[in-house]
């Protein structure tokens, strides 16, 4: 478990002395702290990881005006539950943090939900997709910002559908993402008149060869052979099936129902190229998202952030105009309270723009169906999607009364 931590001043420098006591405590009473629980290690490190504490960070450099300090502490929970689980106790109980932020893994996030409501703070979910955290499973302090399962079942498998994929076979991940994937891709896809064919699921994160599963999907003979899993296992599994010829020839199709703007990075558009992927955010996409991405790279080196960076900022810029519009004292000693305000203000920022945030913990905001562009079709480094159709944000996510929150009952 690697553990680091970093100080930065809104409004202010850092002091440059240690200060007596009574100033010590006044400056802890004017502190806010953030805790990044990512993968710095492993297949979610490239689209969380580094990236993810960085955006954090730009956020709370971009609040300097309002006027309190804040801390960031960051930690690798190598995608364990009881690891990412024991850090945020240990984070909670003796260094004071006041929210969590991102937390790839959904089981991870799950465990780490329901601490952060054991303690009353605050967390923001950015890498976990799951729709169960604005679900059954929601709480009071909990905001699932970027994207879920739901959302990528709605964009990305329904247009596969329209196009003609009527018949399935998944490739899922054995963790709360992949089930829940799978699920939500089954309920469009029978309601559309599909049929899945068959499944199979693999150790995570313990699995390096593909080869049997995607086996196993070739000779169900579905079109359309659809992956429930990202990072560096989709990276792996879309190579080895390049390996069998799947998706180049007949009429079978591999499906990325997960991508990354890292993993296109990684795979390159000769690989790549003819994917279809859902995304909330995408660096070339605007003005705004342009300006963001060019702020992160100059300030921390960030050569395209991914959904993924662009929520732990977004998330946590609101979460920090929420702490200034209610006071450091009152949004310290109730998370619930603290997220009852952000829900109560609007969203606005460079990579999301307008949004707001449900009653059942659901930051909505619009979706964008991706291809991924040929080699001849880009124009430059990261230069990677073309725009096929935008889903707005009222639309691109499950409806709270279809949910299960209990946030959202009468």
């Amino acid at each position: 478990m690697l553990l680091d931590r970093r100080a930065l001043m809104l409004g202010g420098a850092a002091w440059a002395s240690l200060p007596v006591a009574g100033t010590a405590r006044a400056q802890a009473a004017n502190t806010v702290k953030l805790g990044v629980i990512t993968d710095l290690s492993g297949p979610f490190a490239d689209l969380a990881g580094q990236g993810a504490i960085l955006a954090t960070r730009q956020a709370v450099k971009e609040a300097e005006s309002l006027g309190f300090r804040v801390e960031v502490l960051s930690a690798d929970h190598q995608n364990r539950p009881d690891i990412a689980s024991n850090i945020a106790r240990q984070w909670f109980d003796r260094e004071g943090v006041d929210a969590l932020v991102d937390v790839p893994a959904s089981s991870a996030a799950l465990a780490v939900a329901g601490i952060v409501r054991e303690k009353n703070k605050v967390y923001l979910a950015s890498s976990p997709g799951t729709a169960e955290l604005h679900g059954a499973q929601c709480n009071a302090n909990t905001v699932q910002w970027t994207y879920d399962t739901w959302m990528l079942a709605n964009s990305t498998g329904g247009a596969l559908v329209r196009d003609g994929g009527d018949s399935w076979f998944f490739v899922t991940a054995d963790y709360a993402f992949g089930h829940s994937m799978e699920a939500e891709a089954t309920r469009f896809i029978t309601a559309a008149g599909g049929k899945v064919l068959g499944s199979a699921r693999y150790p995570f994160p313990a699995t390096t060869d593909f080869s049997a599963f995607l086996l196993r999907a070739q000779a169900s003979r579905a079109k359309i052979i659809a992956l429930n899993f990202g990072g560096v296992d989709l990276v792996t599994a879309v190579k080895q099936s390049a390996e069998f010829g799947l998706g180049r020839r007949g009429n079978t199709r591999v499906a990325a129902m997960i991508l990354f703007i890292t993993e296109v990075h990684a795979l390159g558009l000769a690989a790549a190229q003819g994917l279809v992927c859902s995304e909330s955010f995408y660096w070339d996409l605007n003005d705004r998202s342009r300006a963001f991405s060019a702020r992160l790279k100059a300030n921390f080196g960030v050569a395209a952030p991914t959904m993924v960076h662009a929520g732990c900022y977004a998330a946590t810029l609101h979460y920090l105009k929420a702490v200034a519009d209610m006071g450091v004292a009152a949004a310290k000693a109730s998370g619930a309270a603290t997220m009852a305000r952000m829900k109560a203000m609007p969203t606005d920022d460079d990579t999301f723009g307008p949004g707001r945030i449900r009653a059942d913990g659901r930051k909505i905001h619009p979706v964008y169906l991706f291809q991924v562009k040929a080699p001849e079709e880009s124009r430059g480094p990261w230069d990677y999607y073309k725009l096929l159709q935008t889903t707005p944000a009222e639309q691109a996510f499950r409806p709270e009364s279809e949910g299960g929150c209990p946030l959202t009952r009468a």
